[in-house]
């Protein structure tokens, strides 16, 4: 039996006993308070919208320091959670992995040197670093330089082996893999910007100089990989409808559609076929500016060898910084490479199926009932996740007594905060409100299929936690309820109160966002 698990059995025959020596509960502790009695009419009222009609609620209130549950809809019911997987994934890396874990991207050789010649491969191996920008590439190719090194006569080698070879999520479906949200998952990878969205490229539209002529096309990073099919045209006047997408299952990007003389550059965010290809091809054109050559060809997927000596280093931030633009952007990305260097650190195999295991150990140890759910991937992108909302309370409330738990709850996004990396996800909702920069919660969204799942001190200073999740509804949105019902909370008081139902609170509009999306995966980002 795990320690963990031990001195929570222990604690739980403790109070057991407890209880048998002070004799049964009494049938009036039993009963709800007045105040309960309101707020169950309140959230009850709220979850009665005609947006639910035919819809699956599940929702679960818990006093976080006493462990008193104060309302519980469907809180059993299995329902797909969206990205309130990511609670499960960020809170199992945090005590696996530790705060402090970083990812490296280490460039070496196994080749004799002799003045600036390097008789054999270079070898460039990811980590998993979902954080690497162009300019740390280039940073490694400056590093190179310095070494000495200016002709390699032999091939560059990306090695993306420490996690394998499986980019796209189980069950993650085909038409959503050129979109940034969906990216391929590798060791060796490029993120475009400080948002992190490892695996992508940002493509730039630009109108041309008179109308008639082809927008100017560029990218961020600028880099061979991808291929750009221009069709697009420059007119005279009218609406911008430019639109960037690559392929499927290639990386030719077709940008169509028309914009104006004098317009803004329009800019989309779309992700890359082989990201390991991607960072080679990054890297190779940063040893060129540092004046390195090399003469071999790209070679991708293959290991350094044992006895390749080390040229260059480039270590990421800790991961409890990660935690930020991953919990507040709920970055897809992150949650992906997290769970396969779970899987690699804890049993030496970077792969889902190992990272899941490994997050469903620690969440049974921290009282979640894995038996009740079931975890696909680490994003919550795949619809075959199934979580009952009562096993996200339980975990929400056994991490506070982690030694990081300060740390992750600040990187959960926070109502109604207007700076992108406090606020995150809910940073446009609830603005104005007693929930606004109170909530600390995490966001779902498919189509069909939302969630909020956090914490919220109410008007007597009681930390809740909570969890509510709403499926197979057929309205574009229903974010507009979990925000009542997360002000609802923010205003509940027990003092002084009666049976009479609390007034149902109303949420002021958030930003549209396209059906089943985070308000983050739209780019340019709407939060």
């Amino acid at each position: 039996m795990h320690r963990r698990l031990f001195i929570r059995a222990l604690a739980v025959s403790v109070l057991v006993a407890t209880a048998a020596a002070a004799g049964p509960t009494t049938a009036t502790a039993e009963a709800p308070t007045p105040a309960q009695t309101r707020l169950h009419a309140t959230i009850d009222a709220i979850l009665a919208d005609s947006r639910l009609d035919g819809a699956q609620a599940g929702v679960v209130v818990v006093d976080a320091a006493t462990g008193r549950t104060l309302y519980d809809r469907n809180g059993q019911r299995r329902l797909v959670p969206a990205s309130n997987t990511k609670l499960l994934t960020s809170t199992a890396a945090m005590e696996l992995l530790g705060p402090g874990h970083r990812f490296t991207t280490d460039v070496s050789t196994d080749g004799p040197r002799r003045a600036g010649l390097l008789s054999g491969d270079l070898y460039l191996r990811g980590g998993g670093d979902p954080t690497m920008l162009a300019a740390d590439y280039d940073q490694l190719a400056e590093q190179v330089a310095a070494a000495g090194v200016r002709v390699v006569t032999g091939d560059l080698v990306a090695d993306d082996t420490r996690y394998d070879r499986s980019r796209l999520g189980p069950d993650w479906t085909w038409d959503d893999e050129p979109y940034y949200y969906a990216a391929q998952v590798s060791a060796l990878t490029v993120a475009p910007d400080t948002d992190y969205d490892a695996g992508t490229v940002i493509v730039h539209a630009e109108p041309g100089a008179r109308a008639g002529s082809r927008p100017k096309i560029s990218m961020t990073p600028d880099n061979g990989w991808l291929r750009v099919d221009n069709r697009a045209q420059t007119v005279a006047g009218g609406e911008t409808t430019i639109s960037i997408e690559r392929e499927h299952g290639g990386n030719t990007v077709v940008v169509t559609g028309q914009i104006a003389v004098g317009q803004t550059t329009e800019s989309d965010w779309v992700t890359v076929w082989e990201p390991t290809g991607y960072a080679a091809d990054v890297f190779r054109s940063a040893l060129r500016r540092h004046g390195v050559r090399v003469l071999g060809r790209t070679v991708l997927g293959a290991a350094t060898p044992d006895t390749a000596r080390p040229l260059a280093r480039h270590d990421s931030m800790p991961l409890a910084d990660l935690m930020v633009p991953f919990l507040k952007l709920s970055n897809n990305g992150h949650a992906e490479v997290l769970t396969k260097e779970l899987g690699r650190v804890l049993s030496g195999s970077g792969t889902w199926a190992a990272g899941l295991s490994a997050i469903g150990e620690y969440a049974g140890d921290a009282g979640v009932d894995t038996g009740t759910l079931r975890q696909r991937d680490g994003s919550g992108l795949s619809r075959r996740n199934l979580v009952p909302p009562a096993q996200f309370v339980t975990l929400l409330s056994a991490v506070r007594a982690e030694p990081w738990f300060d740390t992750w709850y600040a990187a959960l996004p926070v109502a109604g905060n207007p700076d992108r990396f406090v606020g995150g996800t809910l940073r446009s909702r609830m603005v104005g409100t007693a929930a606004a920069d109170n909530v600390h919660a995490k966001t779902g969204s498919l189509t069909g299929a939302s969630g909020l799942s956090g914490y919220v001190t109410d008007a007597d200073g009681r930390l809740l936690a909570f969890s509510i999740v709403l499926n197979n509804y057929l309205t574009s949105s229903v974010k507009g309820l979990e925000d009542q019902i997360a002000i609802a909370l923010a205003t509940y008081t027990e003092k002084g109160a009666t049976t009479a139902r609390m007034t149902v609170p109303t949420a002021p509009d958030s930003p549209r966002v396209p059906e089943g999306r985070e308000c983050s995966w739209v780019k340019p980002a709407l939060c």
